[in-house]
Order: C-alpha cells, then structure tokens, then sequence
C-alpha cells in the first residue's frame, strides 16, 4: 500500500509539473507574440520540450514567417500602387496642360494660319489625353470577373487596314510608312471586333510612340508579327514588356499610359489567343497567335 502510494504522488508530481511547464510555455508564447504584434521581428521559442508544446511553437513560427511575407509583399504592391498613380497623373497632366497652352496662344495669335496650327496641335493633345482614359477604362473592365468579349468570325486584313488609315497622321508625321505583308488576304479568326481593333491600335501606337522608323506587319498562318526598331537607349525587357505600367523609357513620352501592351495580352489571352514578344539587337516582335477558324 505505501509503494502505491509512492508511486501515485510520484505521478501526480510528474503531472502537476508538467501542467506547470505547459502553464509557463503558454505564458511565453503569449508575451512573444504581444512582443510581435508591437512590430517585434523576434522568432518565437520555449524552453519546454513537450512535443505539443513544440509543435505549437513551429506552428506559430510559419505563420509568423506567412505573415511577414504577406506584409512584405502588401507594402510592396502598395509603394507601386503609389507611384504608379503620381505616373499616371503625370501622364495625364501632361497633354492636357499642353492641349490648355495651346489653345491660349491661339486666343492671343492673329495669324490665321498659326492659329489653326496651335488648334490642330491642341486637339492632338486632347485625342491623346482621349486614348490614355479609354485606355484606363478598358483597364478597370479587364480586372473585373464580368469581362466577356463577343466572339464572332472576323477578317482581319479589312479591321487592320481601318486602324492603320486612322493613325495615317501620326505615320506622316513621323515621315514613315506601314508595310504589310500577309500571305492570305481572307484570313480570319474568331474575335470580339472593338477588343480586336483595340489590340491593333495598341500595337500601331506601340510603334508608333516608342520605335525608331516604319513598321511591318505580318501574317504567317495563325499568327500576326508586329515588328519595328526601337531606340538603342531605351530596349525594352520582353519579359516585362506585357506588365501593367512598364515603360522601357524612363523619360515617359507622350501619349503613353504604360497599359497598351498589358491590354493587348489580356485581351488576347481573353479571346483564346497568346501573346508573345522578343528582341534581336534592336528590333523588336510582338506575336499574336490565334486559335484555327473552322
């Protein structure tokens, strides 16, 4: 009987402190983490060794680790959201302040002929002002779920045609000339006609704003290339030319939101196509691929 009861107490004492360890391991956690939640960057430990306990402690230390990564990756996105907004404000500030001067020298000019210069260069600005707000617009519709282009057949070399000779100014005045060359007149793919037009205007523009020289324009069974020399001092990275406001100029010209070629792969990929860019020495292809008709 006083065996068993030696045994007993012994076992309730073993009990009674680990209870107590657990207790006091608990209670260090708890501090750790008050310690974490003030900003502390510490890494949660305990001086006990029940496997529970421990368990708990490695738990807690991946969420920890989850937690900070999400911070991290949070405050990242937030400064880019940041100054891609002052970047956007800029880019709009910037023709809609040269479309108001303008228009203020032709108040102020009595030559005719120089006022209507100022007119035609003030209503270039607001069309590019124009532009970059569409370009936003379809942007914000694009992130949204409720997206869903019209599919329909199309033939493209018509729509093509339709956005070069609406961008006929901006060839002449750069003194350059679009070639075209595709290998069948009827090709067709099955596409949302405005997401369509979108995307060759984007591209057009792309090479218009940002190329050095002409621009060619190929078909080559399902897929179109897009080809034009860009600047030796601004080579884009085609890894990140499809990201949302890049911009391989840092000088940001004109008439340029960072979005257009963004757009063009979202679009694309929305539709069923693929898009894809690369770079030899300094010209640049922009492929879109499409899916067969039929």
């Amino acid at each position: 009987m006083v065996v068993v009861m030696v045994v007993l107490i012994g076992f309730c004492f073993i009990v009674a402190m680990q209870y107590i360890r657990s207790i006091l391991a608990i209670r260090s956690l708890r501090r750790q983490l008050e310690e974490i939640e003030r900003g502390s960057h510490m890494e949660i430990g305990v001086g006990c060794r029940q496997r529970d306990v421990l368990e708990l402690c490695r738990q807690l230390n991946r969420l920890r680790q989850y937690w900070f990564q999400n911070q991290r990756q949070y405050e990242k996105a937030e400064k880019q959201l940041k100054q891609n907004i002052t970047s956007l404000a800029h880019d709009i500030r910037t023709p809609l302040t040269g479309a108001a001067g303008y228009v203020q020298l032709a108040q102020e000019c009595e030559d005719s002929s120089r006022r209507e210069h100022y007119l035609n260069t003030a209503d270039n600005r607001l069309m590019e002002l124009g532009d970059m707000l569409e370009e936003l617009f379809l942007y914000t519709k694009l992130t949204s779920a409720e997206f869903e282009p019209n599919m329909c057949e199309l033939q493209v070399l018509p729509l093509l045609s339709e956005c070069l000779v609406g961008l006929y100014s901006q060839f002449e005045e750069k003194g350059v000339s679009p070639e075209v060359d595709f290998e069948s007149e009827g090709f067709q793919v099955r596409a949302d006609e405005e997401c369509l037009r979108r995307i060759f205007h984007n591209l057009i523009q792309n090479g218009l704003v940002h190329g050095k020289g002409g621009i060619v324009i190929r078909q080559r069974g399902c897929s179109l290339f897009f080809e034009n020399l860009v600047s030796e001092t601004s080579l884009p990275d085609p890894k990140q030319i499809f990201d949302r406001f890049y911009k391989a100029d840092l000088a940001r010209r004109k008439g340029s939101s960072g979005l257009g070629l963004f757009i063009v792969k979202e679009l694309t990929e929305r539709m069923g196509g693929q898009a894809a860019a690369w770079l030899k020495g300094q010209m640049l292809t922009i492929q879109l691929e499409f899916p067969e008709v039929g």
